[in-house]
């Protein structure tokens, strides 16, 4: 099925599909680049159509808030307001306060405004290492320590830009998952592009299957299961270079970058999955392991959180 909704007075037409597969329904829909999905375990047609829609319109609704592609979000209205101060909405807020929980637990690692560096690294077939002039000229452009947040105004030195793309597919997750849960007590999964976030096992015996792909396998496509996780509840999220790197003169250079260098991360894993007990949660701890470099072991057996790490 086709469906349309309306967002800000904006239309989306984007084909919302829902199926029976086993005792589950299966709807899937397309938002934030990924392919997303829908599990829930029980018989109600109509109430499954519905609680696809309201997953969708808040998915996209998230997207279109806070993708750093847009010309009318936040993110674009932050970024260009030249050093003057944005007064934020509460939603937009909380996420500002995360990020900089996100940027102070790390060290400065974790930051907000490091996206500025795809300027220079675009990770594309053929292309170089940028020359570390271009990479000096970045470094005073990122940094929160740099702006100035006392809620609910967020002001960014002009010339510095935020990205939340970091953070911002987890708390689709668990927002969605809320939402969802809010209506129907029944085991639920919401699944964006293998970030998960799931309230309950369809039974007691009968756990969640989520597999972990081979990181280390060839190709653009999907990828064979490395391992398959029993999973009866809360959140699951990957962090990894395995699909975004770039080959120069034998080197591997991976797509997660050290804010503090400008540089790709060196000896950070190709992929590291964590399960906790939220999505966010999950995916903070995940892209704080990759940040860790030759220490992501280290770090997550310190968090006593279960992992799935894999280096080359």
């Amino acid at each position: 099925m086709a469906d349309r909704c309306v967002i800000d007075g904006a239309a989306i037409d984007r084909p919302l599909r829902l199926r029976r597969s086993g005792e589950l329904w299966q709807g899937s829909f397309e938002a934030m680049a990924s392919p997303c999905e829908i599990l829930m375990a029980f018989d109600d047609r109509e109430l499954a159509q519905q609680l696809l829609q309201i997953a969708a319109t808040e998915a996209w609704r998230i997207e279109q808030k806070y993708s750093r592609y847009r010309s009318d979000g936040i993110v674009a209205q932050i970024n260009s307001a030249g050093g003057h101060g944005v007064n934020v909405d509460n939603e937009t807020a909380q996420l500002l306060d995360f990020a900089y929980q996100c940027y102070q637990l790390s060290d400065g690692l974790f930051d907000i405004s490091s996206g500025i560096l795809r300027r220079i690294w675009s990770f594309k077939a053929g292309e170089k290492p940028p020359l570390a002039a271009q990479i000096n000229e970045l470094l005073p452009l990122i940094g929160l320590r740099r702006a100035n947040w006392e809620s609910p105004c967020f002001n960014l030195p002009s010339g510095m830009e935020i990205d939340f793309g970091g953070i911002g597919k987890e708390y689709a997750v668990d927002r969605t998952l809320e939402l969802l849960t809010a209506i129907v007590d029944a085991p639920l999964l919401v699944n964006y592009g293998g970030d998960i976030h799931c309230n309950r096992a369809p039974k007691t015996d009968q756990p969640w299957r989520i597999g972990i792909e081979d990181a280390a396998a060839e190709g653009v496509g999907r990828r064979p299961a490395e391992q398959l996780l029993a999973v009866s509840g809360g959140g699951v999220a990957t962090s990894g270079s395995s699909r975004r790197f770039l080959l120069h003169r034998g080197r591997r250079y991976g797509h997660v970058l050290n804010p503090l260098t400008g540089r790709p991360v060196e000896h950070s894993p190709l992929s590291v999955t964590v399960a906790a007990q939220n999505c966010t949660q999950a995916g903070m701890l995940a892209t704080f392991a990759m940040l860790q470099g030759a220490g992501a072991e280290e770090f997550l057996n310190s968090q006593q959180v279960e992992y799935w790490l894999r280096r080359e």
